[in-house]
């Protein structure tokens, strides 16, 4: 009967000590290979853009990605961001325009969340600059991907005058 009892002391010393302790710290976030994948989804984003695969576009946006283009109401949702980049994307190629990736001029990660900003320019057929601006994005990792969920960009030039 005491050997039982040393035996439930024991038992009950052992869970109490393992209940106590701490658990393992997660893995420290590679916040310099984040900031690097977020830069390389933008750069691939200018390249789907160029190639009009506006279905590689939009499937780097979550399902519930809010796009805010100026001059247009916000767009809600994957199907919908993918419906605007076709649309923009023929009246871009019968126009003969492109839009050229500038630099990337800020990123940061906190956690599961990210943003990068940066700028642009967009061409004629000749490579003469008819526009440049500036973009935001805000991304989140979901299973282990960063997706887009916020992204917005403006002109640096005035709006052309009213008719």
């Amino acid at each position: 009967m005491i050997r039982n009892a040393w035996k439930a002391l024991a038992i009950v010393t052992v869970l109490a000590t393992v209940a106590c302790s701490t658990p393992p710290a997660p893995p420290a976030q590679d916040v310099a290979a984040d900031k690097a994948k977020l830069e390389a989804d933008a750069a691939s984003w200018f390249d789907l853009l160029a190639k009009g695969d506006t279905n590689g576009m939009a499937n780097l946006y979550a399902e519930d990605a809010l796009l805010m283009p100026p001059g247009v109401q916000a767009l809600n949702g994957r199907a919908a961001i993918a419906t605007y980049f076709a649309n923009e994307l023929g009246g871009m190629k019968s126009a003969g325009l492109a839009i050229k990736n500038g630099q990337v001029t800020g990123a940061d990660v906190s956690g599961d969340t990210g943003w990068i900003t940066g700028n642009y320019t967009v061409v004629d057929g000749s490579g003469a600059a008819l526009d440049s601006g500036n973009y935001m994005s805000v991304h989140k990792r979901t299973n282990g991907q960063w997706l887009f969920i916020r992204d917005t960009w403006n002109s640096d030039r005035p709006p052309a005058p009213a008719k």
